[in-house]
């Protein structure tokens, strides 16, 4: 009863914060009206300003911000211990992360739907904007060379998902040109669509061939491996996504996309309901709630600072205000629809991340394969249940926790959960692995959209003739496309393939997307100041967003140092001297007089 006492606990928790918490924040503090200006309405380009039907923009908006961030990261910090990931997820999604999205699409969509650079000018100082856009430019870049990693594994991993993701494209782009040239019925179009993706996951389950990338190399070289033809395949695909009216793909994209996530969500909640009820998972009998000792003495890092930064996309996210201030806010429809959004739709993610914990703890434990141990070949795998089947994935060392890896454990774990409701376990492990990579790649198409607006924000800034041509929507996503592709290109290792350079800069991106929601909570906190509003309900978890990832980034430094990784010490240094940089900026606004 453990695991349906802790999925119904964290629940209604998120649903009484939306009405209590998150009503308080739009209706007294922020002080929301529906007669405010909107963005989408007065600079409407059809583009990227479009205002848009608020079940729609949730849909774009949470599987923009979902990502594999709060699956991968649930995932991984479980090895700590249950207890510890799921009351940060909680107790963070609902008085930092929600609070954070929720205030930048606020801020944005208050100043013409600017991302967070030109609002920290506006609000701060022209200094702080063109500190913020050199560290979103940076961390963007790693985002988008990293996710079209990421995507290219999964695909490798999982070549029966290939199908249906790629399948939403066209279907996307139908619903697209239906709602908005011909004026269709939207509820029928999410039907037929959701209906058109289920048919291609059953036959990618059982008809289809899985669709396996060539390996190239022996005619093309080693640039020709099946991970980056994948990662170009992709960013061909984003440089579309950026360019093309907002409309035609990447919304209706993400749209399409979030029935299908709905609905997997639901079936996994569902099958824990089932199996929880009927005794085959308890999280209490599978998993410890608390494993420091253990886990120390697996390699794993102190589980403070770095649980707040291991589970990041789950409680909070720097990358979710500049989704929220980069894409959401230029169409959103009515103020009022800002709560549903933002703070709603990082509730959502929470809750999503409650179910991973719960996936990879109870459902793990309801049956697994035993891996092969390497020093006996002949073996064969047997099913291990309970806290067996749970230490086969969690029993060894840190540096074995792998994407790879640990989005296996959650495949494994929902498709159990998904099987006891009478989906046959092989089409529940491919609707798992579909629900991933759909997480993945409405990310990746969302940060090269991202990417552009800041390169156009920071060409537009420089005032410099030849940098001109760069506020162009073309050259800045070439621009974009181009940087995340030579970041991909690389190696990370020279033992790895090409196409896992952004790899090399990945240490960095934990704590600085941290940093980016802390620097994010400042700006919003400054801003209510000048509005004569009391901001300490964004001031205290901006202090902790600030001081917790600098934490784990200075101890990170000391092992860059002390493996002469010189490059990523003096990246780390940059970030954490320009984090430091903008929050006395902010001080000295505060001393300036109010406007």
């Amino acid at each position: 009863m453990s695991t349906l006492l802790i999925a119904f606990g964290s629940f209604f928790g998120f649903i009484i914060a939306y009405h209590t918490y998150g009503k308080y924040l739009a209706k007294k503090l922020f002080r929301l009206s529906d007669d405010e200006p909107m963005p989408s309405v007065e600079l409407r380009d059809n583009i990227d300003y479009i205002p848009t039907n608020r079940f729609v923009l949730f849909g774009h908006h949470f599987t923009t911000i979902a990502g594999t961030g709060p699956i991968v990261g649930p995932a991984i910090a479980v090895m700590w211990g249950w207890l510890p990931a799921l009351l940060w997820v909680v107790f963070g999604c609902i008085f930092i992360g929600a609070v954070h999205d929720f205030t930048a699409l606020v801020l944005s969509a208050r100043h013409k739907g600017q991302t967070l650079g030109d609002v920290a000018n506006r609000v701060i100082s022209p200094t702080a904007r063109l500190l913020f856009l050199i560290v979103l430019l940076f961390m963007l870049a790693i985002i988008t060379s990293v996710f079209a990693n990421v995507i290219a594994t999964l695909f490798t991993m999982f070549p029966r998902s290939v199908i249906p993701v790629w399948i939403s494209l066209p279907v996307a782009i139908v619903l697209g040109l239906a709602v908005y040239r011909y004026n269709f019925s939207l509820i029928l179009l999410s039907f037929v669509s959701l209906f058109i993706l289920l048919c291609s996951i059953l036959l990618s389950a059982y008809v289809f061939p899985p669709v396996i990338m060539p390996d190239m190399t022996a005619a093309w070289g080693p640039l020709a491996n099946p991970i980056m033809l994948w990662s170009v395949l992709l960013l061909i695909y984003c440089f579309a996504a950026s360019v093309l009216p907002v409309w035609l793909l990447l919304q209706p994209r993400d749209y399409v996309n979030s029935q299908l996530l709905y609905l997997t969500l639901f079936l996994i909640a569902a099958g824990l309901c089932v199996a929880a009820l009927t005794g085959q998972a308890d999280v209490a009998q599978t998993a410890p709630a608390l494993r420091l000792e253990e886990a120390k003495a697996a390699g794993a890092p102190s589980i403070f600072p770095f649980l707040f930064i291991t589970i990041a996309c789950g409680a909070v996210s720097g990358f979710h205000a500049l989704v929220s201030s980069g894409t959401t806010s230029k169409q959103l429809k009515s103020m009022h629809d800002a709560q549903f959004v933002g703070y709603g739709g990082m509730l959502l993610e929470g809750i999503l991340a409650v179910l991973v914990i719960l996936c990879c703890t109870a459902g793990i434990g309801m049956g697994v394969m035993s891996k092969l141990a390497s020093e006996e070949p002949s073996s064969m795998p047997t099913m291990l249940h309970g806290s067996e089947a749970w230490l086969s994935r969690y029993g060894g060392h840190w540096s074995d926790m792998k994407l790879g890896e640990q989005v296996a454990v959650f495949v494994d774990g929902g498709a159990n959960f998904v099987n006891t409701i009478g989906m046959p376990i092989e089409l529940a492990a491919v609707l798992m692995t579909v629900l991933v990579a759909c997480f993945a790649a409405t990310t990746i198409d969302s940060s090269t959209r991202l990417m552009r607006y800041v390169i156009q924000e920071l060409a537009g800034s420089i005032k410099t003739k030849p940098l001109q041509v760069l506020t162009n929507r073309y050259t800045a996503t070439l621009l974009a496309v181009v940087l995340a592709g030579f970041l991909a290109t690389l190696r990370s290792a020279p033992d790895r393939p090409y196409g896992t350079g952004g790899l090399i800069l990945w240490p960095l991106f934990g704590s600085g997307n941290q940093i980016i929601a802390g620097l994010t909570l400042i700006v919003g906190s400054v801003y209510l100041w000048r509005q004569k509003i009391s901001p300490l309900l964004l001031l205290i978890p901006a202090v902790i967003m600030i001081v917790i990832p600098i934490w784990g980034m200075s101890v990170s430094l000391t092992e860059f140092y002390a493996k002469s990784n010189y490059l990523l010490l003096t990246l780390g240094l940059g970030i954490i001297i320009i984090a430091v940089w903008l929050v006395v900026e902010a001080i000295r606004r505060v001393y300036k007089p109010r406007d």
